[in-house]
C-alpha cells in the first residue's frame, strides 16, 4: 500500500468482522510520516455509527393503528441513548486496545444515524484516503431485507474503500446459507 496516506477510516460496529478490518488496516496501510508541513502526518480514525434510539428499539409511531398518538416518553429515549452510549463505550475500548497492542496511535469518531449514509459522510468530511471495513456474512436473504453496508459503501464513498472478508470457513456467529 502507499505510504502517503493522511487519513484512514475504519468503520466499526462491534462485530469480529469488523475487528478483523481494523487488524487489517493497522498491519497493512501505511500512513504519511509526518514532516516539517504536517508535523501529526497521516491519521486513523475509528468510526462507529449509532443507530437513533428509535430505530435501536424498533419504535414507530406512523405504525400505530387507528391514527394513535405520537408519544416520546423522555424517559425512555434517554435510556436507550445511554445504554447505545455503553455499548459505543466497549466498541471504541476494544478497538483502542488492539491499535494499543500494536503501538498504533488513532482517533475515534462516534456519529448517530444509518450507517450506510454516515459513514460516507464522515468520509467526505475528513477528506479520508481510504475506508476499511469489515464484510459480515450475511445470506442472501438477510442481505436483501437488510442491504450490504460494505456494498453500499463500496458504491458511494468518495474514496477507495478495502473491505476485509472473513477468513475461509469463518462465517459471522448466527449467520448461515440462506
Amino acid at each position: 500500500m502507499s505510504s502517503d496516506l493522511g487519513c484512514v477510516v475504519v468503520a466499526v460496529d462491534g462485530s469480529e468482522e469488523s475487528m478483523n478490518a481494523l487488524r487489517w488496516a493497522i498491519e497493512n496501510v501505511k500512513l504519511r510520516s509526518p514532516t516539517s508541513d504536517a508535523p501529526d502526518g497521516g491519521s486513523l480514525v475509528i468510526l462507529h455509527v449509532q443507530s437513533p434510539p428509535s430505530i435501536a428499539v424498533g419504535i414507530n409511531p406512523g405504525s400505530i393503528p387507528f391514527g394513535g398518538p405520537s408519544v416520546e416518553v423522555p424517559a425512555f429515549t434517554a435510556a436507550i441513548e445511554a445504554h447505545q452510549g455503553r455499548i459505543t463505550e466497549a466498541i471504541l475500548n476494544h478497538s483502542m486496545r488492539i491499535c494499543a497492542e500494536k503501538n498504533i496511535s488513532a482517533k475515534t469518531n462516534v456519529v448517530v444515524g444509518d450507517p450506510k449514509d454516515k459513514i460516507c459522510e464522515v468520509v467526505e468530511n475528513l477528506h479520508a484516503d481510504l475506508l476499511v471495513m469489515g464484510n459480515r456474512a450475511f445470506g442472501p436473504i438477510k442481505r436483501f431485507f437488510l442491504g450490504s453496508v460494505s456494498k453500499y459503501c463500496s458504491n458511494h464513498a468518495s474514496c477507495p474503500v478495502v473491505i476485509v472478508k472473513a477468513e475461509p470457513g469463518q462465517a459471522a456467529p448466527g449467520s448461515s446459507a440462506e
